[in-house]
C-alpha cells in the first residue's frame, strides 16, 4: 500500500511576520529601559512563532488503512472518490461551493487541495476538503488505500 505525509507548513514570509512581531513589542517597552525592551523582544517573538508553527502544524497522512487529517482519521472504507483540485476548482470549493457539513483541513497559504467523498452512511459529513502541495500523490495514496 502507498503510504502518504505531509505537514502543511506555514509560509517563510510568516516567520518574517513573527520576528517582527518581537521587534514591535521590543519598541513598546523601550521607554521603559533595557531590559524590558529586551524581553519584549524576546517573549513576542517566541510567542508570535508558537502561534506560526502550531498553525503549521498540521499533518495529512495516508497509513494503516486511514486517512488521518489534523485531528480527524477516517477508515479507508468510508472514504469515497478523491478529486484532485486545482487553485480555481479549491477556490471555489472552499467558499460558494463549500457545504457546512464538510470537513476543511483549510489552509488559505495553499492553493491546491482534494477534496474525498464521504460514504459513511452514519456520518452526516458529505466530503473532506484537504488543503495540499501534492494533490495527485495524495488522491494516489487514497486510491491505495480503498483498493
Amino acid at each position: 500500500m502507498q503510504s502518504y505525509e505531509e505537514r502543511l507548513t506555514a509560509p517563510r514570509s510568516w516567520w518574517l511576520i513573527a520576528a517582527l512581531t518581537g521587534v514591535a513589542c521590543a519598541l513598546m517597552l523601550l521607554p521603559l529601559g533595557t531590559l524590558p525592551m529586551l524581553g519584549g523582544l524576546i517573549g513576542g517573538a517566541a510567542l508570535a512563532a508558537v502561534g506560526v508553527s502550531t498553525y503549521g502544524s498540521a499533518r495529512i497522512r495516508v497509513v494503516g488503512g486511514a486517512l488521518i487529517a489534523g485531528d480527524a482519521k477516517i477508515p479507508a472504507t468510508a472514504l469515497g472518490e478523491a478529486h484532485a483540485l486545482d487553485a480555481d476548482e479549491a477556490l471555489a470549493w472552499r467558499t460558494h461551493k463549500a457545504d457546512a457539513r464538510a470537513f476543511m483541513l483549510l489552509r488559505g497559504y495553499i492553493r491546491t487541495a482534494v477534496r474525498v467523498e464521504i460514504t459513511d452512511p452514519q456520518d452526516p459529513t458529505p466530503y473532506a476538503y484537504l488543503s495540499t502541495r501534492e494533490p495527485e500523490r495524495l488522491v494516489a495514496a487514497l486510491a491505495a488505500a480503498r483498493a
